[in-house]
């Protein structure tokens, strides 16, 4: 069974991780663009309702509230998913049960992992991985501000990219 529905783009029934955050500097851009196309392909397969998704920023100028960045939305836009003009970020210092909630926390940066586990002593219970790392591979999600459209659409295409191992391993035994 499971490997009919590998091969069909379906994920089997249950997850091994039900909650997952992703994270980045000011949860404005990777992070976000991570969590909607997440929520989207599982929506896609008919098992969004097995797997609860959040972001954060972890840099310490990340703001609650912070409009999502310009780009962000246009990117996501553009590949059909609108978050509206007015999404926000979530500082995980105001907000840490989302880490105490989840089963699986996921940076765009090495960096940002460990600053994660050395800022947040919940972190050390909980398996934390780049989102490259979780998708065995090696290197980071770069942050693409400032840098325009263009970069900001790469960022979410290697982030799309990545998506479908994200989802495999989300579901492997």
């Amino acid at each position: 069974m499971a490997n009919e529905n590998k091969s069909n783009g379906a994920a089997p029934d249950g997850p091994r991780f039900r909650s997952l955050l992703f994270i980045c500097a000011a949860n404005t851009a990777r992070s976000v663009m991570a969590e909607h196309i997440l929520r989207r392909e599982l929506t896609n397969r008919g098992v969004d309702h097995h797997v609860r998704i959040t972001s954060a920023g972890i840099a310490p100028y990340a703001r609650d509230g912070a409009l999502v960045s310009l780009d962000t939305r246009m990117a996501l836009r553009d590949v059909g998913i609108d978050l509206g003009d007015e999404a926000t970020s979530t500082d995980l210092k105001r907000h840490p049960e989302l880490l105490e909630e989840c089963d699986l926390v996921i940076a765009m940066t090495e960096q940002q992992a460990r600053e994660l586990v050395e800022r947040f002593p919940a972190a050390n219970a909980r398996p934390v991985f780049t989102l490259r790392s979780f998708a065995r591979e090696a290197g980071d999600i770069e942050d693409p501000y400032e840098k325009g459209d263009v970069v900001f659409a790469e960022c979410r295409e290697e982030i799309h990219r990545l998506i479908p191992i994200i989802i495999e391993r989300l579901f492997e035994d």
